[in-house]
């Protein structure tokens, strides 16, 4: 498996589109290039993705309810010299990111419109670029336009549009003004407080949960640090659906697929059968849980051996109340909440079960983080000392 490039971009995929250059094509058109068998769910029509959101309810199962309820918008089809101007000429320094498939440029456009605006008025987006010659990319990319383009809920990265023109391929995303939870917990000089990692983790969890919720659930596949991206509240969204798959239905238990995704990530017993259910994101949940409970990446070769697998290293100290508190992001101090970190741990060591059946579902867990946002039990203001046991950790 190929390691993740930039929040706004999918994995490399062995399977291409092929598209006629020679004419402007409609996404409609890209769309019935693929097997039916992978259009089963994101071919549904709007009445039954409107099921799919009313399904979801808040209360009873801890998912917030705030999925449009009406027909989904259609997304906007940009021409390319549009998004040009949009970006000033994909102008250097508007550039937001880099990845497998090109760059991200940052872009202003008039409101519930295709027309390019003045920097800094508008609407800001994020236009992703795809390469010319990145044609193993084509299927993430019709990917991306079929799963953002018919759901919609406040954790999910809303997709405002797209543009197919010739040889160019560009998808047009809301702005997150403060990036990937990546940047935040491992290249930024300040650490991530442990209020903001909270409330980071609990919408992220709600929109893994809306994705699993319905009739017709969506296996994510691929959540990681740098997927999640953080608004200018910290509210977390889920981006890059390139490599989401529709999950089993009726008395399916899993589906059968290619193992994809980035290492340090992925279910075990996704890596080794490619059997893909919904416990597999919850896995994945687990790791990216722990990476902001240690302010360590999932893997990190930079480590000691016996430390570079942050699963491997830091499962030993989920359920020993002695010892937890050495896997606390240190550059925290103690400024983090001592029930908090508990429960935390709790919640991680269940998500990250080698047994699947063991793992709890994202309802579940999101009812489990949601009282974790209103603690106040500092570390800083508690008697109990962090890090006076013997053995303390190599950081």
């Amino acid at each position: 498996m190929e390691k993740g490039r930039s929040p706004y971009y999918p994995l490399i995929s062995s399977m291409s589109l092929e598209f006629n250059p020679k004419r402007r094509t409609r996404v409609t058109d890209v769309l019935e290039l693929r097997k039916p068998a992978e259009t089963r769910y994101l071919n549904a029509s709007n009445r039954e993705l409107g099921h799919h959101f009313q399904t979801n309810h808040d209360g009873e199962n801890g998912v917030d309810a705030s999925i449009e309820k009406k027909t989904p918008p259609k997304l906007l089809q940009f021409t390319f010299q549009e998004l040009k101007s949009a970006t000033i000429n994909f102008r250097p320094d508007s550039i937001l990111g880099e990845g497998g498939f090109g760059y991200v440029f940052k872009g202003w456009i008039e409101p519930n419109s295709t027309a390019p605006a003045k920097p800094g008025t508008g609407v800001t987006v994020a236009v992703k670029s795809l390469k010319q010659d990145a044609l193993q990319g084509h299927r993430e990319w019709v990917a991306e336009i079929d799963f953002l383009g018919q759901l919609h809920h406040k954790h999910l990265v809303k997709l405002i549009g797209y543009c197919i023109e010739d040889d160019q391929r560009l998808l047009v995303y809301e702005f997150m003004a403060r990036g990937s939870l990546e940047n935040h917990l491992f290249r930024r000089a300040l650490p991530l407080p442990w209020p903001n990692r909270m409330k980071i983790a609990l919408g992220a969890a709600k929109g893994l949960a809306f994705l699993h919720g319905g009739p017709k659930p969506v296996i994510y596949r691929d959540f990681k640090t740098s997927n999640i991206l953080l608004d200018a509240e910290y509210n977390a969204k889920l981006s890059d659906f390139g490599l989401a798959k529709a999950g089993p239905q009726g008395d399916k238990t899993h589906v059968s697929t290619r193992v994809v995704g980035t290492y340090g990530y992925a279910a075990p017993e996704y890596v080794m059968t490619g059997h893909l259910t919904s416990k597999s994101d919850v896995y994945s949940f687990g790791v990216v849980l722990l990476e902001m409970l240690t302010g360590r990446r999932s893997m990190d070769k930079k480590r000691p051996t016996g430390e570079q697998n942050l699963v491997a290293w830091a499962r030993p100290y989920l359920n020993d109340r002695r010892r937890l508190y050495q896997l606390v992001d240190p550059r925290l101090g103690l400024n983090y909440s001592v029930k908090g970190v508990q429960k935390v741990a709790q919640i991680c060591h269940y998500c990250l079960s080698r047994d699947s059946k063991s793992r709890p579902s994202m309802d579940e867990v999101v009812k489990q983080l949601t009282p974790l946002q209103d603690l106040n039990d500092m570390a800083s203001a508690s008697s109990r000392p962090r890090s006076t046991q013997r053995g303390k950790v190599h950081r």
